[in-house]
């Protein structure tokens, strides 16, 4: 089955960059689609590899975390390639 999840990573302390460049540069070398933008992060793949790499990869950025958060939004569809039509 396929999925879209929509990420934002929010930690809650002073120091924050480094962080969420290491989890997204991470979720990059996964080998599923990724899309960022300013506010959010996409993933887009087979629901088992998906939640694979979610489990492990905000496990390790919450161990590189004093304080965070993270939303995350799942879709049972591969949405990647949606166009707006109006």
């Amino acid at each position: 089955m396929k999925v879209s999840v929509e990420l934002t990573l929010s930690p809650l302390q002073d120091e924050f960059e480094a962080p969420i460049i290491h989890f997204i540069k991470k979720l990059r070398t996964s080998g599923l689609i990724v899309y960022e933008n300013p506010l959010s992060t996409q993933i887009y793949g087979e629901y088992d590899r998906v939640m694979e790499v979610l489990t492990n990869e905000v496990k390790e950025v919450f161990e590189l975390l004093e304080r965070g958060l993270i939303y995350i939004k799942i879709v049972k569809s591969d949405r990647h390639d949606y166009e707006s039509h109006f």
